[in-house]
């Protein structure tokens, strides 16, 4: 009988600091940002924040050819790329798994906002008629499985998970379930997004969600720093295989980690807060951690959804120690937010490879922009300079508006 443990064989990334899970993860290590400012788009001269971080020298055509790259919203692009790098890596196509059993859960939060705002303004001043037969497919949150799943010939499950910022968590927990139920033999998960609009920016600053750090974007994401003034928004794709233990060492395939454990709540509270003492989150580790059988204690490290605003940062700080207890003191905690600034949808399926790598080479990036503490954010985020350690687990938190809560708990594997 097969080991019923579910290893990650294959990463792939693409995110405003690199267009690899590889580039990415050397960048993050050496502490250098992708938030800077949008020059270029068409904002308004009254727009409130006029900052992001965008995915730099991406070329859709390149990867899709001409026609096809017109045809997707570029969340798909993205996720499509970040896909393409994760299956060549496992050798996903010569595993000899049944179609049938390859299963796609890949989590966006928005889909094609982009595209939507488009086809308004089409229909508003040139008419129904100049409204393409491409809208629909291209702006619905489930394409970027679907092209996924046609481009690896996947005919297992195949489906999207929309939970605001625990969309792609939910949809690699969700994964982990389907190879233990044995819906499935392996599967291709993660996340995207892609919202940097004038649409989305001007939205989410009505809502006093982003920092409005304007003339100082490179400073501006600052999870649990006292001067934190909102999150960035960033764009990009983290995508994962998953499979069984067994089958992967049978046929010599990397292993990266152990997906462990899975927890999911709902803090049924607000619309966009999270509860002061942070019991949603805090339940979600927990089920996280008894889902994969791992003490506080064999955990050294979380990454935090430490979105840089003043609720998330306090109430995640109180969810961890609610957790680990004097534990906590001696975790390593850090969000890679501060370098990637937040891709809604997209952050928990890139920060899920960002951990893989952790997992698998002992470093954890840091914290930037941690230059004055938070009394009430009082754990040691590896500030500034990453770090090296033996990692034996690892706990990944998102956390979405609606009041979803998702963890991961990953496991080094020898």
């Amino acid at each position: 009988m097969e080991s019923e443990k579910v290893v990650i064989t294959g990463i792939g990334a693409v995110s405003p600091v690199g267009l690899s899970a590889a580039e990415t993860f050397e960048a993050l290590i050496n502490g250098r940002g992708g938030v800077t400012s949008l020059e270029g788009m068409e904002f308004s001269d009254k727009a409130p924040v006029t900052i992001g971080a965008p995915v730099k020298g991406f070329d859709a055509v390149a990867l899709l050819g001409k026609k096809k790259a017109r045809r997707h919203a570029r969340f798909t692009q993205l996720a499509v790329a970040a896909a393409r790098e994760a299956r060549a890596e496992a050798q996903l196509g010569e595993a000899g798994y049944d179609p049938r059993r390859v299963a796609t859960i890949i989590g966006v939060g928005l889909g094609g906002l982009q595209v939507i705002h488009d086809a308004a303004l089409t229909l508003e001043h040139r008419g129904p008629r100049k409204i393409t037969a491409y809208t629909i497919p291209a702006l619905i949150p489930n394409m970027a499985a679907g092209i996924i799943s046609i481009e690896a010939g996947a005919r297992g499950p195949c489906y999207c998970t929309a939970s605001a910022c625990a969309s792609s968590t939910h949809a690699i927990g969700e994964a982990l379930h389907s190879i233990r139920s044995g819906r499935a033999d392996a599967v291709i998960c993660g996340g995207a997004e892609s919202t940097l609009t004038p649409l989305a920016l001007a939205s989410f600053a009505a809502m006093r969600a982003l920092s409005r750090r304007n003339e100082d974007p490179a400073r501006a994401s600052r999870p649990f720093d006292a001067e934190r003034d909102g999150f960035v928004l960033g764009e990009g794709a983290g995508v994962m295989i998953l499979e069984r233990e067994e089958a992967a060492r049978r046929r010599g395939a990397t292993i990266y980690a152990e997906v462990a454990g899975y927890g999911a709540t709902a803090d049924a509270f607000h619309i966009t807060q999270p509860t002061e003492q942070g019991q949603g989150g805090a339940e979600a580790i927990e089920q996280a951690l008894a889902d994969a059988r791992m003490s506080i204690d064999a955990v050294d490290y979380v990454n935090a959804h430490g979105t840089s605003t003043p609720f998330n940062d306090a109430a995640e700080t109180t969810a961890i120690k609610t957790v680990f207890g004097a534990r906590a003191r001696d975790l390593w905690v850090s969000s890679t937010k501060s370098m990637t600034g937040h891709l809604l949808g997209g952050a928990g399926g890139l920060e899920a490879v960002i951990c893989a790598q952790i997992l698998k080479r002992g470093v954890v990036p840091p914290t930037i922009n941690l230059e004055t503490p938070d009394p009430r954010c009082d754990l040691d985020y590896v500030p500034h300079t990453a770090r090296e350690r033996r990692v034996r687990g690892v706990v990944s938190n998102s956390f979405g508006f609606g009041g979803q809560n998702a963890t991961l708990a990953l496991r080094a594997v020898e």
